[in-house]
């Protein structure tokens, strides 16, 4: 507990910090995320751990609104019988904003690829079936082969592997096109995903009236030019409301320097809340309310894991420049680092990186030390305030913060106690090469 001087200094941080969030960058005010009711909402838990490294997180409370920082760590217990006990801890819930999530939302559009499969009238299609999409709308591109995949055939599984292992961003938007956008948003509002919104598909910029298009799909068996089954061109005609999401205080348009926030209101949402919902669903489905949970098999919980856990050099197809690829994904232990690393901690996690936001909700686990936990994470980085110019921060703030907050909670979790040792085991795989 602080004493003496040290309260001083924290009247004076939270005094600066109130002062911050009307003068950052000029910002305007952004709209809410809903506190869920959960407990633990208060910062105590990581101003604590903070507490531990001084000097290392100073910039993180004086710039905690400006900087949009929002964390949610989940501490994992096992109970003598075995069952699961979860417990969550914040940091910056009440001034949640909005943020771009970027590729973060490959969870939800795998997750629900996976269920969609098991909801289509031929029976046999599974995810090593060949999907083929066509083009029948503005915007909309054939794809007829998957050039990354050994065999060349696109299938689920395949696009699942290369977004998990490539952030690729086709894979993403093919995923979104079997989908379509009714669908996704129906499924997720249905199970009390109440702040998501997949409005486009990430990586093709489309007009609103294109991405309620969604392009038509065939399934084929090997070597038959018969489709098992066809899904025609579908129409999203669901209807959202009002939003009011803005970031920045002025973007490029082009080479025109708009001066005012940019308009993200008509973009992908997703809070920190929902995704980390969303893996605790994935991880430990019976900890999730039942209409939480997704319909998938567990082996398609097995396979979903092991391409998020993959790193990109243990994978024998495609290949990767294991130098450049195989760390920077894992943002929330090893930041930007570039170096080979052995098989603890071993992370399970999907990023996001895009006009200046960046996010990682991964489960850590280490099998040597029997330790597991999930800590999501998202960060404002851009100082200039200005969106669309390549000038972000991530270098300089983003990656040494999801490094250093990824170990700070990791080195909490080899000295807190334990009753029961976890059972790890679902979680471990045997990997491509």
């Amino acid at each position: 507990m602080a004493v003496g001087g040290k309260i001083v200094w924290d009247r004076v941080v939270c005094m600066l910090v109130l002062l911050n969030s009307f003068m950052v960058y000029g910002q305007k005010q952004q709209s809410t995320v809903v506190a869920d009711g959960s407990n633990n909402v208060s910062d105590d838990f990581f101003i604590s751990l903070f507490n531990n490294k001084p000097g290392v997180f100073d910039s993180v409370l004086l710039h905690r609104i400006g900087w949009n920082v929002q964390l949610l760590y989940t501490k994992i217990d096992q109970a003598r019988n075995g069952s699961v006990v979860l417990e969550k801890h914040y940091f910056n819930k009440k001034d949640a904003a909005y943020f771009y999530p970027s590729t973060a939302i490959k969870l939800p559009l795998a997750i629900l690829a996976l269920q969609k499969l098991h909801e289509l009238p031929f029976p046999g299609i599974d995810i090593n079936t060949s999907m083929i999409t066509g083009a029948f709308y503005s915007g909309q591109t054939p794809q007829y082969n998957d050039p990354n995949a050994p065999d060349g055939r696109p299938t689920i599984g395949r696009y699942i592997q290369e977004m998990m292992l490539a952030n690729d961003l086709n894979a993403m938007d093919r995923l979104y096109e079997f989908l379509g956008q009714e669908y996704i948003n129906k499924q997720l509002l249905a199970k009390g995903y109440k702040s998501v919104q997949i409005l486009h598909r990430p990586g093709n910029y489309l007009s609103d009236d294109e991405n309620r298009h969604t392009n038509p799909v065939s399934f084929y068996n090997r070597g038959i030019r018969t489709a098992l089954f066809t899904q025609p061109m579908q129409y999203s005609e669901m209807r959202f409301g009002p939003r009011n999401d803005f970031i920045g205080k002025g973007y490029m348009n082009d080479t025109i320097l708009v001066s005012s926030p940019m308009n993200f209101s008509a973009m992908n949402r997703i809070s920190l809340d929902d995704l980390n919902t969303m893996m605790i669903a994935l991880l430990f489905p019976e900890k999730c309310r039942v209409e939480e949970r997704f319909n998938i098999t567990d082996a398609d919980r097995k396979f979903l894991l092991k391409y998020m856990s993959q790193l990109p050099g243990e994978s024998g197809y495609p290949g990767f420049d294991t130098a450049a690829v195989d760390i920077s994904p894992k943002y929330l232990f090893y930041g930007n680092d570039k170096k080979e690393i052995a098989g603890n901690p071993r992370i399970f996690n999907v990023t996001g990186m895009e006009y200046g936001q960046l996010t990682d909700i991964a489960f850590i686990i280490d099998t040597e030390k029997k330790l597991s936990f999930i800590l999501a994470a998202t960060i404002y980085c851009n100082n200039d305030g200005i969106l669309n110019d390549d000038h972000y921060n991530y270098q300089q703030t983003g990656l040494p913060f999801m490094k250093n907050i990824g170990r700070l909670v990791y080195e909490y979790e080899l000295t807190r106690k334990r009753n029961n040792v976890p059972d790890l085991s679902p979680f471990l795989f045997t990997y491509d090469k």
